[in-house]
């Protein structure tokens, strides 16, 4: 879902009166005008020279306008020509736990480039994350160790370990989280992205929303129509209302087998054999595609049995630490080169390997947090552990290279509290603003899962699918065709009369 790819799970959607309704917050609950916003200058290395911060204050509880609030960490980047500006456009993270500031910081140089000063570029800190007030769990560092924040099952796909653990998340989450966590859904994002407009002064704006982001980017269009201008949906996860994030971590399984055979194809090509380290026999794994798939799997079976040390202290690599590299490489082709040293590593009973970042190391306490408690807090999940057991076994036996893990026990097995809101259904109902666009090989966000969404918008959007495999599209994936249809859009106002299909 994208926030990096380490947490995210995933990923992945009248006026006031009508969208107050819509919403399930009283009409009257509008609460006063939000405060002037503050900015000071707050640019970063590589990022736009002229990006500033602010914070907004917002309701803990919508419900309770006049109770406890919190603060949000909120950025912009003004366009450099004023009179070629059309509007605002903000750019929505992924995640759950995705920092808005820090992604306007990645891409607000490219977004000025290609849209040429058209928006004043702006973005949110969802609560719990980056300059926001936050919160924790207290949970250890071997509970935010990433093979262990996503259920990879046992050996033979035993679940027990995943149920101790998922319990004692939940029980600290509870514990320790107090009301800024219990405040933490896709509700309340939607609701603080429309205080934040509010504060800008502006009756519309436009959005870019990416992978977990695109959903709430889609929320927020269905609960607040009138207020959206120009809607832009990059890596979609399905929309369904009674699944969400649940539904989003199952599809993991057969999006990583769509998804697997491009890796295939690059690590069986004879060009390989020149690739890697100086000395290192290249970082070709098989003489044909068709063989990498058997020779990963049994590798990481035998990591299953015989874990092997790592030059990271305390984390060996096993089965799962091999199978999650894994997954998260099909993100982007850059990380195959990396993905194939680590197979390489693994196989060679001379080498020590050397994990990836995200595996090396534990999610930040913060992060850990923000992710269980907006995944948590949006959906009831199953608490039924023997209908969770024959899950895994019916999904690691049809998708061997995920194990299982996907449908796993995450701590909303556990959680104790009950979704404050009921996830809004998305609808044809709206104005026809909405351009999706979206890679035919996701391994996090699949593409059948975004043509649930296109289905659900109807004539609302138009979708443009690119042939590629990989996480994340516009101004990232280097299709010029994509790149086109997108910022034609936001510049125009025109979208394709149809979908399209966009080749490699």
């Amino acid at each position: 879902m994208t926030h990096r790819a380490r947490s995210g799970l995933l990923l992945a959607l009248s006026v006031s009166a009508v969208a107050a309704t819509l919403s399930g917050i009283p009409a009257h609950a509008a609460g006063p005008p939000a405060p002037e916003l503050r900015w000071r200058p707050c640019a970063q290395d590589n990022g736009p020279a002229r990006q500033e911060c602010a914070e907004l204050s917002v309701p803990l509880d919508y419900r309770d306008p006049d109770g406890p609030r919190t603060r949000l960490g909120v950025s912009r980047v003004l366009s450099d020509r004023p009179e070629a500006r059309r509007g605002t456009l903000i750019v929505i993270p992924g995640g759950p736990g995705g920092s808005g500031t820090q992604r306007l910081t990645q891409k607000g140089k490219v977004l000025q480039k290609e849209l040429g000063g058209a928006y004043d570029l702006v973005a949110l800190d969802p609560r719990g994350v980056g300059g926001s007030d936050r919160t924790g769990c207290g949970l250890s560092e071997e509970d935010r160790d990433l093979v262990n924040i996503r259920p990879w099952p046992g050996k033979g796909g035993d679940i027990t370990d995943n149920v101790r653990r998922a319990r004692r998340v939940a029980d600290a989450c509870a514990d320790n989280g107090g009301p800024l966590l219990r405040s933490m859904s896709t509700a309340n994002e939607v609701r603080d992205i429309d205080s934040f407009r509010k504060a800008l002064g502006e009756e519309k704006i436009s959005a870019l929303g990416s992978s977990y982001g695109s959903y709430v980017a889609a929320q927020y269009a269905q609960k607040y129509p009138a207020h959206t201008d120009r809607w832009v949906l990059d890596s979609i996860g399905d929309p369904d209302p009674k699944r969400v994030a649940r539904g989003w971590s199952a599809n993991l399984s057969p999006a990583m087998e769509l998804r697997f055979p491009d890796f295939a194809r690059w690590a069986a090509d004879p060009a390989r054999e020149k690739d890697g380290p100086e000395g290192g026999g290249g970082l070709r794994l098989a003489p044909r595609p068709e063989d990498v798939r058997p020779m990963v799997l049994a590798l990481a079976d035998r990591l299953d049995r015989h874990p092997k040390p790592t030059t990271t202290p305390g984390k060996p690599l096993t089965g799962n630490r091999l199978r999650q590299a894994l997954q998260l490489a099909m993100y982007s082709d850059k990380a195959f080169a990396g993905a194939a040293l680590l197979v390489k590593e693994a196989g060679d009973p001379e080498a020590t390997p050397a994990l990836p970042t995200a595996l090396a190391g534990s999610l930040p306490e913060h992060e850990a947090a923000v992710t269980m408690a907006t995944i948590c807090n949006d959906v009831r999940w199953s608490r039924s552990l023997p209908e969770t057991a024959r899950a895994v076994a019916a999904d690691r036996a049809r998708y061997p290279l995920t194990a299982g893990m996907p449908v796993g026990v995450f701590p909303c097995a556990f959680w104790k509290w009950a979704p404050a809101d009921k996830p809004t259904r998305i609808t044809s109902d709206g104005p026809s603003n909405i351009l999706m666009i979206q890679n035919l090989r996701d391994p996090a966000t699949p593409h059948f899962g975004a043509l649930k969404m296109r289905e659900a918008l109807g004539q609302r959007a138009r979708m443009v699918s690119v042939d590629s495999g990989g996480h994340g599209v516009y101004l990232g994936d280097g299709n010029a065709c994509g790149d086109r249809k997108v910022t034609d859009f936001l510049l125009t106002g025109k979208r394709p009369g149809e979908d399209v299909l966009c080749a490699r």
